[in-house]
């Protein structure tokens, strides 16, 4: 698949924090003493985010701990059934806001079922089995038009490039119901999560388990319609007495046979199609996988305070260098800011410019005015942040915080 370009503006920021605060630090008109200031103010920025966002990875390890069916660990203490079911909610709704911070979105059930109700690229129908699982939740970031390859017959079999909708990212996490078919591969205590790239939204059935691939009214009546009318003739040539030469049967059964012949052959074509669909489908999926269950939320604690300090550091970069004395309104900021990163990621983003503010007032790095925020000298923003860090409880458990504030202010 080719590079894909954006359907809608989303939220995401497609730029590393180091690679973004780099080129912020190169800004037209920052002086290179203003420059080194940022830096340590972003490298204080992300040691906080990243302290912030250890206790929801706490929380969700804990949460996800009776589920995981990759743990190599002894269970601690026996939990009821009751107990599990409340630890499974907890799961699924920390689960639901670490996504949401990263910028994911929860696919709608008419989504769903839009996507289900086309073929896959390869002209095959699947079919999903909702009645296996006790919850099942989709997540996306990335709603994009991508590039796949074709031959058509039309174009005399050659390849071609088709523009498909897809997902960048695409997030499952499902629970099966107990004394389902599935039951003797997937156990139904756990909780599965699985983490995709690059995901037609046609083909969003094939990474379910229970799906299967349905014959169409059209491949079925390729199927019967031969091998009917084979018997038909058959039937109808008995009732008028086609015995009565061998050569008037020797040509009934070379019709028979012939018509009944190209029914297997329709039925052997669908039934190589399918394979060839599976086949492609196993091999999608091998390199289309990014991370499985605990691994999951690992990534996207990562991804969430990538991209919270990315938001925090353009909020804060553009009120302390780009903005009037007097300072700006959060929509001024916003459209600012959705202006430089079309221009450096050469992309539209929507900047959520609440969260970022948020963010900031959390830090004490802005102060607002009659609706105008202004953000406070980089030097006082650096100490603030310092300060910040001593007083996390996090922190205070630690050896070496006061040693480790000093070094990342310097």
């Amino acid at each position: 698949m080719r590079a894909a370009h954006a359907a809608r503006p989303e939220a995401y920021i497609p730029l590393r924090k180091r690679d973004l605060g780099e080129t912020l630090a190169r800004f037209p008109g920052l002086k290179v003493e203003d420059a080194a200031s940022f830096q340590r103010l972003c490298r204080l920025l992300h040691a906080l985010v990243h302290c912030h966002l250890e206790a929801t990875l706490d929380e969700l390890k804990d949460a996800y701990a009776p589920f995981d069916p990759d743990a190599d660990t002894r269970d601690g203490t026996a939990l009821s059934q009751q107990e599990l079911d409340l630890r499974r909610e907890v799961l699924f709704e920390g689960f639901g806001r670490l996504l949401a911070r990263a910028n994911f979105h929860r696919l709608a059930e008419a989504e769903i079922n839009a996507a289900l109700e086309d073929r896959s690229h390869w002209g095959l129908h699947l079919t999903v089995d909702f009645t296996l699982f006790d919850r099942l939740e989709l997540y996306y970031r990335g709603d994009r038009m991508g590039t796949r390859y074709r031959r058509a017959w039309r174009n005399r079999f050659r390849s071609e490039a088709i523009d498909v909708p897809i997902y960048q990212r695409l997030v499952l996490i499902f629970h099966l119901k107990r004394g389902q078919k599935y039951s003797n591969v997937l156990d139904t205590d756990d909780v599965y999560l699985k983490l995709f790239k690059d995901i037609p939204k046609l083909d969003l059935d094939m990474l379910l388990p229970g799906s299967q691939v349905k014959m169409s009214l059209f491949d079925r009546a390729r199927v019967a319609l031969p091998v009917m009318s084979g018997i038909g003739i058959m039937i109808y040539k008995l009732f008028l007495g086609i015995a009565l030469a061998f050569g008037s049967t020797l040509a009934f059964l070379g019709l028979v046979g012939g018509t009944v012949g190209y029914g297997v052959r329709s039925l052997y074509g669908y039934l190589n199609t399918r394979q060839k669909y599976q086949l492609n489908l196993t091999q999608s999926l091998y390199y289309q996988n990014i991370d499985n269950n605990a691994g999951v939320i690992h990534r996207l604690l990562d991804e969430a305070a990538e991209q919270e300090n990315r938001e925090v550091m353009l909020a804060y970069f553009f009120l302390w260098h780009d903005a009037p004395a007097e300072g700006l309104t959060a929509a001024a900021l916003d459209a600012r800011i959705e202006a430089w990163l079309e221009r450096e990621a050469e992309q539209s983003v929507d900047f959520e410019i609440a969260d970022a503010l948020g963010k900031l007032v959390q830090f004490r790095l802005v102060q607002q005015s009659k609706g105008l925020w202004q953000a406070v000298p980089i030097e006082e923003a650096i100490r603030l942040l310092a300060e910040h860090w001593r007083e996390l409880p996090e922190a205070r458990s630690k050896q070496h915080v006061d040693a480790d504030s000093r070094r990342l202010a310097t």
